[in-house]
């Protein structure tokens, strides 16, 4: 994709210097007929970026992954790798910026340019009944995509909200080690977030 050039130098810069990993848009990955769209934020350098599947092979997927499969979302063994055999259950990944960002983050400008995929993404996905956003940016990216005005829904861990059509969107912190170190998130709250978007889900 060359839509936005700074990731885009920086997506090729890293081809340069790790030819072997992925450095390419990260696809959504999971049930294609998922009750459940869970939505993150962006791929990680070392994770995403490099195994081609989200939230693989950096903390975030450790957490995320181990709960899904606690919860009986995911099926196999996560062991860091796109080829490990994991099934996800009917539940879904879709990132809110689908190429790595520089020090994850990404600008507000790459954040809109990329909401055009993630919206495709989320209309396509009608048999979904509920949304599990995975941080403020992906909430916020979940709400422009699914035409929703910010304003009417203010972020926050374990908040439900209900969309237009009427299917909720679920918020948590975002797994990241940096909120589980700083106990912003421990792993018995994204437990929580988890159970209450697979239950509004159905499932």
């Amino acid at each position: 994709c060359p839509l936005c050039p700074r990731l885009v130098a920086f997506r090729e810069e890293a081809q340069r210097l790790h030819p072997d990993w992925h450095n390419n848009p990260v696809p959504y990955w999971g049930d294609e007929a998922a009750k459940l769209i869970i939505i993150g934020l962006a791929p990680g350098l070392k994770g995403a970026n490099r195994t081609g599947r989200p939230f693989t092979g950096d903390y975030a997927g450790d957490l995320l992954y181990a709960t899904l499969l606690k919860g009986g979302r995911a099926r196999g063994a996560y062991e860091k790798r796109f080829d490990d055999g994991l099934e996800l259950l009917d539940c879904r990944i879709v990132n809110s910026v689908r190429c790595v960002p520089p020090q994850n983050k990404p600008l507000p400008l790459e954040i809109n340019t990329c909401n055009r995929f993630l919206k495709a993404a989320l209309d396509a996905h009608t048999q979904a009944r509920a949304f599990l956003a995975l941080g403020a940016i992906a909430h916020d990216a979940a709400l422009k995509a699914l035409g929703e005005k910010k304003s009417a829904h203010k972020f926050g861990h374990g908040a439900r909200h209900r969309m237009k059509d009427g299917r909720p969107l679920i918020d948590s912190y975002h797994c990241s080690r940096y909120n589980t170190n700083t106990g912003v998130l421990t792993p018995a709250m994204f437990e929580g977030a988890v159970g209450a978007a697979k239950a509004a889900a159905g499932l």
